[in-house]
């Protein structure tokens, strides 16, 4: 784990609220030159502290009005299997988050579609063909009161 500075947790704040503020303004607000920010960027950058940049989009703005919470328990808990259930989620757009998750089930996921035709369309595809997923239980999102990946630093 990389030491954070004052100055890094004080940027890491500003640019998880707005990935696009200029150079010139996050040295202003972070108290230091604008060279030091960028050394401090690319240092982040280098050592995985930062690990990308992302735009958030409004699901329903682009016809993915549904949002789902699937417990998924499978059969096995063999290396081979769960790698493979984590390529194949991995490979569907349709997933926004997967976690491998304990108690009742073995995996968490998160996942968009337009309807509840498309929804039943991918549990097609990600769990009526696996031979290794037990069952599924699904729990449509009435509201998404709080989305992000805000990381408290």
């Amino acid at each position: 784990m990389m030491e954070l500075t004052g100055i890094d947790r004080t940027l890491l704040r500003l640019l998880q609220s707005n990935a696009k503020t200029r150079l010139d303004d996050l040295a202003e607000q972070a108290g230091a030159s604008t060279a030091t920010v960028q050394r401090r960027l690319r240092y982040m950058r280098d050592a995985g502290v930062m690990t990308g940049d992302t735009v958030t989009i409004d699901p329903e703005a682009v016809g993915l009005g549904m949002t789902f919470v699937i417990l998924v328990e499978m059969e096995r808990e063999r290396l081979d299997i769960l790698d493979a259930f984590r390529r194949k989620i991995h490979s569907e757009e349709r997933i926004q988050q997967c976690y491998y998750i304990t108690g009742d089930a073995d995996f968490a996921l998160v996942a968009l579609a337009r309807d509840m035709n498309d929804y039943r369309g991918l549990i097609q595809r990600l769990f009526f063909d696996d031979t290794n997923v037990k069952r599924f239980r699904t729990s449509v999102v009435m509201e998404r009161t709080k989305v992000g990946a805000f990381v408290p630093v």
